[in-house]
């Protein structure tokens, strides 16, 4: 089992910034692959970014390349979300997701996941 919370929403304006973080626990994460998934109202989960947890360059949607950057911290079992140039379309939950071996952006695809952080970008 893998557990991850995650941190770091809240409200900002557009043009602004916010880091996400997503603690993970439960077992070695080596094999795994970690990506942020957001679900806007009335939407359905959408893929934003992933990442392979210990190599590998990371995947990214075409609404945040440029503006959003993922990262991890396999010391601390972390995986950050650096967004930067919110928009207020970027308003959503956000979620952490953990799934073996490769990034998929399919939601699906992912075994694990976080509760969500609220992410509210006002114009």
């Amino acid at each position: 089992q893998v557990q991850l919370v995650e941190s770091g929403g809240g409200l900002v304006q557009a043009g602004g910034s916010l880091r996400l973080s997503c603690v993970a626990s439960g077992r070695t994460l080596d094999t795994y692959a970690m990506a942020w998934f957001r679900r806007a109202p009335g939407k359905q989960r959408e893929f934003v970014a992933g990442i392979r947890w210990n190599y590998g360059s990371p995947d990214y949607a075409d609404s945040v390349k440029g503006r959003f950057t993922i990262s991890r911290d396999t010391a601390k079992n972390m995986v950050y979300l650096q967004m930067n140039s919110l928009k207020p379309e970027d308003t959503a939950v956000y979620y952490c997701a953990a799934r073996s071996l490769s990034v998929m952006v399919v939601a699906g695809a992912y075994e694990y996941w976080g509760q969500g952080t609220q992410v509210t970008v006002s114009s």
